[in-house]
């Protein structure tokens, strides 16, 4: 007996102590080729023990197992005869179980050629990147020697003839020299056509037959490129042209599988990857993360997402997620809903909104986006469009799926729930005037332009808008139509990155609302904003009124200097920096304390900031590095900061602002009658309305407001109405009736 040591041997399962036999376990025959031992095989191919075990000849190896512990124990040299429950090997068709055997396999020597497969995989792109150099790189560092015969029936017979001595070999390379050499025609190439096919000996030893033997299948799939165009024996111009291929696309478990035999068959023939460029997806596993099956029953019907989602909302859903970073994916049907709620109803409802009022007004596209007579949502939104182009193509060329579609998914919110909501008058409005015009032309070119970029992954959506906005000129089909390329006239950098601050100014506000239980149609007295001097100008160049509006604020205050709005301060947390820092924790220790006002800021609200020393250089600062105080200065203001911009509320709400929410309030009820009534959006109306006298008050003092958001002609107040529709706001039950005004011929 020896005592060997190896690696795959742990203590997680059994003893940490196990036999080998060389002869059956790969792990097993390793080791024995490192030690020298023997490999002994007493089992033939039918799983029976050889004359080399004389008692058990002729036996079934597992059927064999309790006659031999039965030997065992009469002979005494049994120890202890136990049954074990533990991992083991079974066929997948027969459940039978399996043993390893040691066999005469024909290999393809991989280990000669490591080298150049490193460097063939050099000139590959992967997506995602971690791949080239982690676990495809790793692979190709650790490629053994490939086995590539299978003792199967089915399969490609592997084309070796050999004399029965087997000193003489012929390796065919073409049923030419296949007919040449047996002196027969050829038209079969399956087993039980070629078995039959002899060769004469050259050395005089009667005929060559072939090997039983037919290729493991992954050759094969390594050998598509050369196969499907029978290189070399056809299409040699063709091959040479698209060869190696631009881009392919598998699963992760392809890395040990079609993306490793095509890496070496092609290293091995021409020295060259097979592909240029390979897109990796993960798994698709059931939300409760394990695998689909259909005996569980743990994935909803795919039929279903179809016909209830759409296909349009499925792909936009797989493609923006982990699974094309090769990453798993636990399929939610929950997901794919909130892809279609989030971004495809709105952008359908865009595109709705340009056709109604387009059709109402009888406009038509004029094609030009340049003049003074666009807005500055209007250049914005058009800059951003720009923006996207580039984001998308960019993405694109990297072949980055997810990052394409996430720009895409932030212009679809901000065209609809910024530009179109603060554009929305404009398109109402009943004079036909250059700034109307310009808001069509506007929107037109941006859904005309978005449904270009987004096609690849929103299919069937884009096609329908496309095909009821295009002009007669334009390809028939969004599928047919280049990509876009991004008009640099129409691009505004400027303007993007002020309308960026402004978003956030607004963001944060409502993050304050929602904190503070606070609707936004309730209105507050004012918004503070402080914000380093050249985040103050951007704000400044903007129309303050973009802000006042969104966030139903009187007023918004600016300011450079935070300590306005809130009392700041800041100390070192010394069992965080010191294990980091050492000898240097004093120094931190001192910048954190002069770090500004800004900075405490955004510590506070869970960001990281940068500091410069001039011995440590660059220093990152983390929110658990610090301990921050932050007190308001008013106990009325609410407070809140994103990166270096703080925001403030004022949340005292007077009766005057508690009425002119009421009566905002009675809008929104309005506006949901008029569309259960099936008004027309531009129908004019009469309105009597029975409710306390608070809520009357309210409508009194904000007439002017309520009646042109309702469209409301006149109104009456106060007395008694028969026929009406009850609703409830706030708490209150308030009764409408409402009648359409129809024009007069």
């Amino acid at each position: 007996f020896r005592v060997a040591v190896a690696e795959f041997v742990s203590t997680e399962e059994g003893t940490g102590i196990v036999h080998i036999a060389p002869g059956f376990g790969e792990d097993d025959y390793q080791l024995g080729k490192e030690l020298g031992l023997p490999v002994v095989c007493p089992v033939d191919d039918e799983g029976r023990f050889t004359a080399e075990v004389q008692d058990w000849m002729g036996v079934a190896v597992k059927e064999a197992d309790r006659a031999i512990i039965e030997q065992l124990r009469r002979e005494g040299m049994l120890l202890r005869s136990q049954t074990v429950r533990h991992s083991y090997p079974h066929c997948w068709r027969c459940d039978t179980p399996l043993i390893y055997r040691a066999v005469t396999t024909w290999f393809v020597r991989v280990e000669r050629i490591k080298q150049r497969l490193i460097r063939a995989n050099r000139k590959v792109h992967w997506v995602p990147a971690h791949l080239k150099e982690g676990r495809f790189g790793k692979w190709l560092e650790n490629a053994r020697d490939w086995a590539i015969s299978r003792n199967r029936y089915w399969g490609t017979p592997l084309p070796i003839w050999m004399s029965s001595d087997g000193k003489e070999v012929v390796c065919i390379g073409s049923v030419k020299e296949l007919e040449q050499l047996s002196g027969r025609q050829i038209s079969d190439l399956h087993k039980h056509f070629v078995d039959d096919i002899t060769i004469p000996s050259q050395s005089g030893k009667g005929v060559l037959r072939r090997i039983p033997e037919v290729l493991d299948c992954w050759f094969e799939s390594g050998a598509m490129p050369y196969a499907q165009s029978h290189y070399p024996f056809e299409n040699r111009e063709r091959f040479e042209r698209n060869f190696p291929a631009d881009f392919i696309a598998e699963g992760l478990d392809q890395t040990r599988g079609w993306f490793y035999t095509l890496m070496v068959l092609s290293t091995a023939l021409f020295d060259q990857p097979a592909f240029l460029n390979v897109i990796v997806n993960g798994l698709v596993l059931a939300e409760d993360g394990r695998k689909m099956s259909k005996r569980l029953k743990n994935y909803p019907d795919p039929q279903y997402i179809l016909n209830t989602y759409g296909a349009d909302a499925l792909r936009l859903y797989m493609v923006n997620s982990p699974v094309v970073r090769a990453e798993d994916l636990c399929f939610s049907e929950r997901g794919v809903k909130e892809t279609l709620r989030k971004y495809l109803l709105p952008w359908w409802n865009a595109y709705v909104f340009l056709v109604t009022y387009a059709r109402l007004d009888g406009w038509q596209p004029a094609g030009d986006v340049h003049g003074s007579r666009f807005s500055m949502l209007d250049r914005w939104i058009l800059s951003r469009l720009q923006r996207l182009v580039e984001e998308v193509r960019r993405a694109m060329d990297a072949y980055e799926l997810q990052g394409a579609v996430k720009p895409l998914a932030e212009f679809i919110d901000e065209l609809t729930n910024w530009y179109i909501r603060r554009s929305r008058r404009r398109f109402w409005k009943s004079q036909d005037d250059d700034d109307k015009r310009a808001a069509y032309e506007t929107l037109y070119r941006v859904l005309l332009d978005l449904a270009r970029v987004a096609a690849p992954f929103v299919p069937f959506v884009t096609e329908a808008m496309y095909r009821n906005l295009r002009s007669a000129e334009m390809p028939e089909s969004v599928h047919l139509c280049n990509f876009p390329d991004p008009d640099m006239s129409l691009r505004d950098r400027e303007l993007e990155e002020s309308m960026a601050v402004v978003l956030e100014v607004i963001k944060a506000g409502r993050l304050l609302r929602s904190q503070h239980n606070i609707r936004i149609r309730q209105p507050l007295r004012a918004v503070y904003i402080a914000a380093p001097e050249d985040v103050m100008q951007r704000l400044r160049d903007m129309p303050s009124n973009l802000i006042a509006e969104e966030l139903n604020v009187r007023e918004v205050v600016l300011s450079s200097d935070v300590g306005s709005l809130a009392s700041l301060s800041c100390k070192p947390q010394f069992s965080r920096i010191g294990p980091r820092y050492g000898p240097a924790t004093g120094r931190v220790a001192d910048l954190i304390r002069s770090l500004s006002q800004h900075q405490i800021m955004a510590l506070s609200q869970g960001e990281s900031v940068e500091v410069q020393d001039r011995e440590l250089g660059s220093v990152r600062l983390t929110p658990d590095d610090v301990v921050v105080h932050v007190v308001p200065v008013r106990n009325d203001l609410a407070l809140v900061s994103s990166g270096s911009i703080a925001v403030a509320l004022d949340l005292n709400i007077t009766e005057e602002l508690e009425l002119e929410g009421i009566a905002r309030d009675f809008v929104n009820r309005v506006q949901r009658l008029r569309k259960e009534l099936g008004l027309a959006v531009s129908d004019r109306i009469r309105m009597s309305v029975q409710g306390s006298e608070r809520l009357l008050r309210a409508l009194r003092d904000n007439a002017g407001y309520v009646m042109a958001e309702t469209l409301c002609v006149s109104w009456e107040l106060g007395k008694e109405i028969r026929d009406a529709t009850a609703v409830e706001i706030q708490g209150e039950e308030v009764r409408i009736a409402i009648e359409a005004v129809r024009s007069r011929c």
